[in-house]
Order: C-alpha cells, then sequence, then structure tokens
C-alpha cells in the first residue's frame, strides 16, 4: 500500500490532514533513527517539581485510545495508579484488523515515539516493567522495534526497559485480556471478565494497556503539553488519528487527520471513484452505509453513532461501483467465523451459521430462505458471547444486509443484483489473510 503524509490548509477542498505523528515519514522509507527522531520532536521534556504531571496533562488534553474502543486513557491510567502493586504497561501493536495498516506504519517510521509513549506511561503509573506485543507474522516490523529498542538502550534511556513480544495473530489476539493470556503463559485468547487488566493484570498486577498509536500521542502530550494537542481537532474530538483508507481510491494509504474531520473530507484525501457509492468503516467489527448517507458525518464516535457507526481502527473502505457488497461481507464474515477463539457458542455454532446463510445470499445459490435464517441469527448473538468477538461479526453482517438490502432480496430470488448490471468484479477486494494453524495460539 502507498503511504500519503501532508501537511494541508483548513478550509482547502482535501482539509483535515494533519502532520504530527507522521512528521517527517513523506521523506523517509525507514524507521527514523534515535537522532534524526530527536530532530523532529526534540528530546523528552522533564517538567520540575510541583508542576502537573503527565496523567494530568493526559486528561485535560482529552486523549481517548486509537486502537478502536475510543475509552479515555487517562481513566485507564488513574485505574492502574489506584490498584494494589507495582504496576505494569503493555503496548498493543498487534493490530488484528486486516483492513489496517495505520500501527505497522507508525512502528516502521516512527517507533522511538511509541518507545517515547511507553517510557513516559510506565514513569506516569509506576510501572515496574514494560511490555510491547507485536504479530510474529511481521518479522521486519519486530527486527524494526528491536533495533530501536537496542538503540535506546545503547544511550541509556529508558529507565524500564521494554521487553518485545511475538504473538500468534489470530483476529482476537489483538484484545486486551488475550495479550495478558499471553504474556501470563497461556495462549492468546480472549478471558472473561472481570477482573480487567487494570484490575489484575500480568503477573496479577494492575496493567495499563494501550494501543502503539495512542501512546505515540502521549508522548507528544509529555513533550508540549495538553493545549498544543487540543490545537488540533474539534472540542469533542481533540487532536489527530491515524486512518487507513483504501478501495476504489487514486491514493489508498495512511493518512493522519484532525479528529472531528467528516468522512467525506478524509475520503477526498484518498481520491475517491466519482461513482463509488458505499464505504465500510471501522474495519471488520464495522459497518457498511452509503458514502452519501455518511460524508457530511464527523469520523468519531459521537459523530457516527446516529448512523450505527464508529471509527473504529480508523477504517475507510470505499466498494468500487462492479464490486458487489454482499460478496466482499460474505468474504469478511467466512474470514471472521474461522478467527473465533471457540470458547463459546456463538463462535462454535453461531458465526459459522451466519457466514453459511451469507455465503448463499452472496452467491445467488440460495437453499430455502438464507436472509430469513440470517436475521434471525443475527438478533440473538449480539451480548451472548464469551468475548466481544461474535459481537463485532454480527454488526458487520448486519450492516449489509441493511445497505445492500436491494441486492440482497434480489440473490434471495436467484436474480442479478445492480453490480451484475454494472459489470461485476470478479476479484476479491478486501484482505482476508491465511488462517493460522487450528492449535497455534501459543
Amino acid at each position: 500500500m502507498s503511504h500519503a503524509y501532508e501537511r494541508l490548509t483548513p478550509g482547502s477542498r482535501r482539509a483535515g490532514a494533519a502532520a504530527r505523528l507522521t512528521l517527517g515519514w513523506q521523506h523517509a522509507d525507514r524507521a527514523a533513527t534515535l537522532r534524526e527522531h530527536y530532530g523532529r520532536f526534540g528530546p523528552p521534556r522533564r517538567e520540575p517539581d510541583g508542576t502537573p504531571g503527565l496523567l494530568d496533562e493526559v486528561a485535560a488534553a482529552r486523549l481517548t485510545g486509537r486502537g478502536g474502543a475510543g475509552f479515555p486513557t487517562a481513566t485507564k491510567m488513574r485505574a492502574v495508579v489506584g490498584g494494589r502493586g507495582p504496576a505494569v504497561v503493555v503496548a498493543n501493536g498487534m493490530e488484528s484488523e486486516p483492513a489496517s495498516e495505520k500501527d505497522q506504519a507508525l512502528l516502521a517510521r516512527a517507533p522511538h515515539l511509541v518507545l517515547d509513549g511507553i517510557s513516559a506511561a510506565a514513569e506516569a503509573v509506576g510501572a515496574a516493567e514494560a511490555h510491547i506485543c507485536l504479530p510474529r507474522t511481521r518479522d521486519w516490523l519486530v527486527d524494526c522495534v528491536l533495533a530501536a529498542v537496542a538503540e535506546r538502550q545503547r544511550a541509556g534511556l529508558d529507565r524500564i526497559p521494554v521487553a518485545v513480544h511475538e504473538l500468534p495473530h489470530h483476529y482476537v489476539s489483538s484484545e486486551e485480556t488475550a495479550l495478558v493470556h499471553w504474556l501470563n503463559g497461556g495462549e492468546a485468547k480472549p478471558t472473561t471478565t472481570p477482573p480487567r487488566p487494570f484490575e489484575r493484570g500480568v503477573g496479577k498486577r494492575p496493567t495499563l494497556i494501550d494501543n502503539v498509536e495512542t501512546l505515540a500521542h502521549l508522548a507528544l502530550i509529555a513533550r508540549y503539553g495538553a493545549a498544543w494537542f487540543r490545537e488540533a481537532g474539534t472540542r469533542e474530538a481533540s487532536g489527530t488519528m491515524l486512518t487507513t483508507v483504501t478501495g476504489a481510491v487514486s491514493r489508498p494509504g495512511v493518512y493522519e487527520v484532525e479528529a472531528g474531520t467528516s468522512v467525506g473530507d478524509i475520503l477526498e484525501l484518498a481520491g475517491p471513484q466519482p461513482a463509488a457509492e458505499a464505504v465500510l468503516l471501522g474495519g471488520y467489527f464495522g459497518t457498511w452505509h452509503d458514502v452519501a448517507a455518511v460524508a457530511d458525518r464527523p469520523f468519531t464516535d459521537a459523530g457516527l453513532r446516529p448512523a450505527g457507526a464508529g471509527p473504529g481502527a480508523g477504517v475507510l473502505f470505499v466498494l468500487p461501483a462492479q464490486a458487489c457488497g454482499l460478496t466482499e461481507a460474505a468474504r469478511i464474515m467466512r474470514y471472521l467465523a474461522s478467527q473465533g477463539a471457540q470458547q463459546c457458542g456463538p463462535c462454535i455454532f453461531g458465526l459459522p451459521a451466519i457466514a453459511d446463510d451469507l455465503a448463499q445470499l452472496a452467491a445467488g445459490r440460495p437453499d430455502g430462505d438464507p436472509l430469513s435464517r440470517m436475521q434471525r441469527r443475527l438478533g440473538v448473538i449480539s451480548g451472548r458471547g464469551a468475548c466481544r468477538h461474535p459481537d463485532g461479526a454480527v454488526r458487520m453482517a448486519a450492516s449489509a444486509v441493511r445497505t445492500f438490502g436491494a441486492d440482497a432480496h434480489a440473490h434471495a430470488r436467484r436474480r442479478p443484483c445492480l453490480s451484475a448490471h454494472r459489470g461485476r468484479q470478479q476479484t476479491a477486494l478486501l484482505p482476508v489473510p491465511r488462517p493460522l494453524a487450528e492449535g497455534d495460539w501459543r
């Protein structure tokens, strides 16, 4: 995937782009060295005694998680500080969302910014150890982060060394309880809650788990303060965020935009095809929409909530006009059904059944009434899983049936859908990773 990083003036046709985390990326196709990193951002700021601490600055900045949940970062930090025993910090760089490339782009170009954030967070919560979790399928990325950690060790930078871990790359392995379970010697599968990691996490100690982009923002807040952070974005959503824009666009890539930028303005950065009518927002746990219905909405939780959507992992996939949305949704659903931890009925039975129904519908070769069966199943699975995996999968499938409703009914009657009349595209569009071995969870 190509990457576009540029600063554009507000009010232009392509307003909303920013360059904070992505500062200097357009001039490099490799990770910044420690010297280059300090040249861009300066050294970490050391506050004199008596000044507000980082936790207060993060709260004032209104930083929220950039991994998908959007939870207030300061609230998580305070919960960890209030726990019993020395804390642990875990950076989540798994990025198990196949349609997202923002975290690997960040780690591949600015690993020291993420490591600065880990160090600052560890100091703020009084952590005794720190970890970063990466997918073992991206050995090149692991090597990049290891090199940055070694460079910092030679410079004597971090009071707490960062341990780099390579985890199996299942979709659910990026869930925070899965990281804790793996770091505690178990499989990279989600566990039931409570307790949450901030209560009892790694080594049964209070554990702060943050996405790597969140920690990179935290590193900049530690340098420049909350007021600077809030100069970008809106009152409801401050700062910037990384997004991955792909599909029917002329400039696919990772874009840094101000929080609160509209869906339409983000798509304009990537040059959408004029005939494209549908977009997947948030990733494979996200939702399908008509572009016109969401174009003016801010790409934030609050802005997208009335449309039943959310930014999730910062993914925007534009469906080509000649492609069948049901076909793409069926491919995603088949993948998600294969990625469950097989710890509860919805993952073992429910998701595969819905995947079969959606595949029949997409192929236009229904056995009985798959549309009715699927709608009935979609209504009984949400909230019944051992983790949130079934909920996310059901959300995506239900949105596809709504957004491509006319096509769904046409397929159910064995008739061609609109994409067939436009010269239906047969090639797969969204990435679907090859499943790992069934027992490869450790």
